[in-house]
């Protein structure tokens, strides 16, 4: 049975699996806490890096060393049981002298799943589903992932109050304050991947980075995914270290590219679901989707939009691109609805985080 003690350290454990946001894929973000016989956290860790890099339970066990033994594990995932390239970390646990392991979320990979029910077979009492909606929250990209066989998909966009992402010249920079771009390079450096279409990329020739204030690139870089038929510029600034290419069979790529996926054609571009699955066969696990309009149309009808993350200037524009082209809405009653999560002021803008109301939701 859960105790409040349980409670606190597994709130801990899910700051410390939040600290690895981007950096673990394919591997899920985790984070452990040991306490010892008397309660008192012993140590603690978070699985980082991804694969070949040590599981949050073993960064944990380290920090605690012999204090583990009598004590409690409080892991936000199920400990895994298999061997990849790392030990299983229920047979860790075990090792440890750990007598109490307490979870969060069941692993839903049939992989590595079975951690609990070994642990129970050891004489160890186990306790699941501790803060699991706020752990499954944290971790909910790479269980869509698996659950789906796709990448999450978080769609952030800019606009005016009007819902216009360019004023009628087609200008577009910039339509937010530098709080909301900075919040935006922030944003990017916890996914896998940043996403734009051709006609975004031809338009404004982006880079696609996490960047600092002074436009430096800054820490780890997501992969940088283009998706489209048409010819992208050799000069594009977007080629270029970890850059993706997602286009038509028969379509021209060009150099400069890390790798290139050619899936089926649509009437307005290429596939985006099958899009997606090459990049998840490629290990990512959370796509930033960030323009343009006609892409975020075709990611919205195929009902492959996660999250939507929407920065907002005190602007009305009155003409120019929408932010969201054709989505396959025809009627009000046909529009899916979303529950807005969050409304955060930043700077002048206001960011709105929104999710599909699904069967689960």
């Amino acid at each position: 049975m859960a105790t409040d003690a349980d409670s606190v350290a597994m709130r801990r454990a899910i700051a410390l699996a939040r600290t690895g946001l981007g950096t673990t894929s394919p591997n899920p973000i985790v984070g452990c806490v040991i306490l010892d016989a008397d309660g008192v956290i012993a140590g603690e860790g978070a699985h980082l890096g991804g694969p070949g890099n040590p599981h949050a339970e073993v960064v944990a066990l380290r920090g605690a060393g012999g204090r583990a033994r009598g004590g409690t594990a409080v892991v936000t995932l199920e400990p895994c049981h298999h061997t990849g390239s790392t030990g299983p970390c229920s047979q860790a646990l075990l090792d440890a002298g750990i007598s109490r392991v307490v979870y969060a979320v069941p692993d839903p990979n049939v992989v590595a799943a079975g951690g609990a029910a070994f642990l129970r077979a050891a004489g160890i009492d186990v306790a699941a589903g501790v803060l699991e909606e706020d752990a499954a929250r944290a971790n909910e990209a790479w269980l869509l992932a698996v659950a789906a066989g796709r990448p999450f998909v978080t769609w952030k966009y800019a606009a005016s109050l009007d819902g216009r992402s360019t004023a009628a010249d087609g200008t577009s920079r910039w339509i937010t304050s530098p709080h909301s771009r900075a919040d935006v390079h922030a944003l990017r450096s916890t996914v896998d991947a940043v996403l734009a279409g051709t006609g975004t990329v031809l338009a404004d020739d982006p880079e696609l980075t996490v960047r600092d204030a002074d436009g430096t690139a800054a820490g780890r870089q997501p992969y940088r995914v283009v998706v489209g038929r048409r010819p992208v510029p050799a000069q594009a600034r977007v080629r270029g270290p970890r850059s993706l290419l997602v286009t038509g069979m028969a379509a021209t790529a060009g150099e400069g590219w890390d790798r290139v996926f050619r899936v089926p054609d649509a009437d307005d571009g290429v596939d985006v679901r099958a899009a997606l699955t090459e990049l998840h066969r490629l290990g990512i696990r959370h796509v930033l989707l960030e323009g343009g309009a006609t892409l975020a149309g075709a990611f919205m009808r195929a009902g492959l939009v996660d999250r939507v993350v929407a920065y907002l200037a005190p602007l009305f524009l009155g003409a120019g691109l929408p932010a969201l082209g054709d989505a396959g809405v025809a009627t009000l009653t046909g529009a899916p609805p979303y529950r807005i999560d969050d409304v955060t002021m930043l700077g002048g803008d206001v960011r709105i985080t929104a999710r599909p109301v699904r069967g689960d939701s």
